[in-house]
């Protein structure tokens, strides 16, 4: 690739991420690297002369408790430099500055007076004050602060609480913010980093996911060559646009292995198989393995335990299948290259968890040691690109809209959404009544926008309660389950507000999942946000 990069150094946010989803967003290329690579390691990172600038991330630590630092390479290199909350504190902490603790801690909403009109702010507000100061609407999360400029900085925003919230030196073009521009809350959040980006340190917008098939297909077929690939594939999108793309680039020399767990979606399975034998012409086996599934996690209830178990006999299961393929492969030494569906989120995700910079949170059972115990080399097209991209990626490549665009679905699928012990007839009883769900909102119509509620929800799903309620049906008593149904609107999967559904919509869809599924008296809706709540429920 010839892309201008940023380099973004993170140092423990559980929302660095967003700060590259926003560089994406303008087009332009960056990578996310732990903090503590060195110094030799960034200017290797900036040898090729592609590298226009860097960002450093915040963190849930303080700059008394850790030893993080950015690489001195960083403020060496004569690129713009970006510090992001910790990243102000550890660029004014290294280049002479002074950071204490506070006595009042800022988290949440904050209005920000601009000064000095440099170029990171100018032109950039939310609103004026009546004595002319330029405002900004921003998100604040920070215990300590910067009470000292470094030589050479001068003051570029202040709050009343924090009289040095930015701080700039245009001569070496560092630039530096307390508050959070990559989060939706900072209104001007992603004008303050598109000017970072584009402006200050002039990289080109280029990074374009219908330009990025022929770099990607082209890199497919130099890794492959005349080698055979063996892709597992979910039926969701990134396995799914992982076997679109390189189906193009290399056709029969990919072979995909549909695993059906059991804790799919309604008629997930034969979909899978129409769009990809049917249409694509790819080849697939498809192994029903739903019986050995639900026997291992007959008896485990607790949710971290059941992501292990999937995940591990989804490893069982596609091993087996990859040597079923060698041994009746004849002539050729069957496949050579396992592909995986990895994206960027797991890549930095399972960095971060090695540097052990950020907090884990929950598990992914789809990052793990596969090619090792298969023996096969590594295939990973989409491991540069965020969930966003890759959606545009399947558009690109021809995939239907409606399965690129359906809404996330766990690894573990049904598994985690079934809270406690998982059975067979909690998975057939859930399947049904999240149909009725999704088919509901795909038909409501939101007169002001337009869209069905479908679109304007950003996860939706029905969670299966063990629990029984009494109900009553016509003369008669019930004591059946429950069941939850979960919408979500967010724009970044790190934060999330429950949707407000009209009350029409979740009178219908209750109405008809107590009429329609039997076994089912009572549904409930889920009102919490994210945080403090996660959006699975397990």
């Amino acid at each position: 690739m010839q892309h201008d990069k940023i380099l973004i150094l993170d140092f423990g946010s559980q929302v660095t991420q967003l700060i590259a989803r926003r560089v994406r967003e303008a087009h332009v290329y960056c990578e996310v690297h732990p903090c503590d690579v060195s110094s030799e390691w960034v200017r290797s990172f900036a040898a090729d002369g592609r590298l226009k600038g860097v960002i450093l991330s915040g963190s849930h630590a303080s700059v008394y408790e850790v030893d993080d630092k950015a690489p001195e390479a960083v403020f060496e290199l004569g690129v713009p430099v970006l510090g992001i909350c910790y990243g102000m504190q550890t660029m004014a902490n290294q280049l002479g500055g002074k950071v204490e603790g506070s006595h009042t801690r800022e988290f949440g909403y904050a209005e920000v007076r601009a000064h000095g009109h440099t170029e990171l702010l100018k032109g950039i507000e939310d609103f004026a004050t009546p004595e002319g100061y330029g405002m900004l609407k921003v998100w604040m999360s920070h215990g300590d602060k910067v009470t000292g400029l470094p030589p050479g900085f001068k003051l570029m925003a202040s709050t009343p609480s924090c009289p040095i919230a930015g701080m700039a030196d245009e001569a070496r073009r560092f630039y530096a913010v307390q508050f959070h521009p990559e989060v939706t809350h900072t209104v001007q959040g992603r004008a303050l980093l598109e000017r970072f980006v584009l402006g200050i340190c002039a990289a080109r917008p280029d990074w374009v996911m219908k330009d990025h098939i022929a770099e990607a297909v082209e890199a497919i077929r130099a890794q492959v060559g005349d080698e055979e690939v063996i892709l597992g594939l979910s039926g969701g999108v990134d396995s799914s646009v992982a076997a679109a793309l390189i189906h193009r680039a290399i056709g029969d020399q990919l072979t995909c292995v549909f695993v059906d767990h059991g804790l799919l979606r309604l008629n997930e399975g034969d979909m899978v198989m129409d769009m990809f034998e049917g249409k694509l012409h790819a080849k697939v086996i498809r192994v029903d393995a739903s019986e050995l599934f639900l026997s291992k996690l007959a008896g485990v209830s607790e949710p971290e335990q059941k992501r292990k178990i999937i995940g591990g006999l989804f490893v069982d299961v596609f091993k087996a299948e990859a040597a079923k393929l060698k041994a009746a492969g004849g002539g050729h030494k069957g496949a050579t290259f396992l592909a995986q569906g990895t994206i960027y989120p797991d890549v930095i995700e399972s960095g971060g968890a090695k540097s052990k910079k950020a907090v884990t949170i929950k598990s992914h059972h789809n990052v793990g040691g596969l090619p090792e115990q298969l023996g096969l080399k590594l295939l990973e097209p989409l491991r540069d690109l965020f969930k966003d991209e890759v959606r545009e990626l399947g558009v690109a490549l021809g995939l239907p809209r409606e399965m690129v665009y359906r809404h996330p679905f766990p690894g573990p699928g049904l598994g985690v959404r079934i809270l406690g012990e998982v059975k067979k007839e909690y998975a057939d009883l859930l399947r049904r009544a999240d149909a009725i769900f999704i088919a509901e909102l795909r038909a409501c119509i939101d007169p002001a926008s337009g869209k069905s509620w479908y679109d304007l929800t950003s996860q939706a799903f029905t969670v299966f309660l063990p629990v029984k309620s009494v109900g009553v049906m016509g003369d008669g008593r019930t004591y059946d389950y429950v069941v939850a149904l979960r919408a979500v609107q967010t724009s970044d999967f790190m934060t999330a507000d429950w949707a407000e559904l009209p009350y029409e919509l979740l009178k219908k869809v209750s109405g008809r999942i107590i009429n329609e599924v039997r076994g089912i008296n009572r549904v409930t809706y889920d009102v919490s946000s994210k945080p403090p709540a996660t959006i699975e429920w397990e």
